[in-house]
């Protein structure tokens, strides 16, 4: 099944809202501000360019699981370069394939240089079941003769 649309229309859904942290925090810092905003990422930007980001699960598996300190590591030290990033005209698919190939559940999107948004796999499954809802109500509307065939 081909999946239509693209990263732009999932950012019309979106809170236009974008949380970033600098690479120069430290985690507590980045972990706190999550926290604050009920949000499991955030975009990390260093010198206005994105550097990655920086989810929950990180913190669990790069400074937990690994005897340090949420007050002692900077965001930089754990964040994954480079950046995987898309843009908005990009399709659904292809950030599917991107999730899944390189294991990420968040990717930016920038535009020329600049982050205009955070797409997750949860915005992803919800569009491609809003799709399906569609195309399910299309096929049986063609069934049951509502449309011309």
């Amino acid at each position: 099944m081909e999946i239509h649309g693209t990263v732009w229309d999932i950012l019309q859904n979106k809170d236009a809202k974008i949380w970033t942290t600098g690479v120069h925090s430290t985690v507590y810092e980045a972990i706190r501000l999550m926290g604050e905003h009920n949000i499991g990422a955030l975009v990390v930007v260093e010198e206005g360019v994105v550097a990655g980001v920086i989810s929950e699960r990180d913190y669990s598996r790069k400074v937990v699981l690994l005897g340090r300190t949420s007050r002692g590591t900077l965001v930089g030290d754990i964040v994954a370069r480079p950046a995987i990033t898309v843009q908005s005209s990009d399709g659904i698919e292809t950030c599917m394939q991107l999730m899944t190939s390189h294991r990420l559940r968040h990717l930016p999107v920038v535009d020329d240089g600049t982050l205009v948004g955070l797409v997750s796999i949860g915005d992803l499954v919800s569009w491609v079941m809003q799709s399906q809802r569609h195309t399910i109500l299309q096929l049986q509307g063609y069934i049951a003769g509502e449309y011309p065939g």
